[in-house]
Parts: C-alpha cells; sequence; structure tokens
C-alpha cells in the first residue's frame, strides 16, 4: 500500500488564533526566536493499489470537496516518497489547492 498526505493550511490572508495562541506561548516556555506559527491538519490516505494520476485526481477532488475548506485553507495532495509507488514521477507529486482550480 502506498500512502498520500494532505496537508492542510489556513491561507497567509486567514487570522490564525490558534498558531497565534502557540506562538506567544512558545517564549513562556522557553523557545525563544520564532517569529511567527500557523497550525494546520495533516492526513494520511493508505491507498489500495498504485497511486497513478487518476488516484491522485481523486485524493485531489477529495480534499477538495472534503478535507479543506478552500474558502480559507489551501492544501497540498502528495505520495509519501518513503512508501514507495513503483514510479519515480509520484513520489514527489504534490498539488496544491490554487494549482489544482486553474
Amino acid at each position: 500500500m502506498a500512502r498520500v498526505v494532505v496537508d492542510v493550511m489556513l491561507k497567509p490572508e486567514i487570522l490564525d488564533p490558534q498558531g497565534q495562541a502557540v506562538q506567544r506561548a512558545l517564549p513562556r516556555l522557553g523557545f525563544e526566536g520564532i517569529a511567527d506559527v500557523r497550525q494546520g491538519k495533516r492526513f494520511e490516505l493508505e491507498v489500495a493499489g498504485p497511486v497513478d494520476d487518476a488516484a491522485l485526481a481523486r485524493i485531489h477532488e477529495m480534499a477538495e470537496t472534503f478535507l479543506a475548506n478552500t474558502v480559507i485553507e489551501d492544501f497540498v495532495v502528495k505520495v509519501d516518497p518513503a512508501e514507495g509507488t513503483g514510479t519515480a514521477d509520484s513520489a514527489v507529486t504534490a498539488v496544491t489547492a490554487a494549482e489544482g482550480s486553474k
């Protein structure tokens, strides 16, 4: 089985109160030098069968319609290279929400 990762983050122009709370707490906990924190979500999908262009397109559709709120979030779909998929091209495939909606 191959693993596909979908990373979902708030768009840069969207306020991230959870990230701000973490960023403000870090110095109090002794962690200095962090200028900004953005909080997001990571989905790891175990795919039965090969991760070809059709499978990636289907996962992109899933991310766009279910995993991310594309009004306020961007997402990236990528194949986990540690899992191996049998093709070199798919191991480095990454599709962002902005690229997919063009």
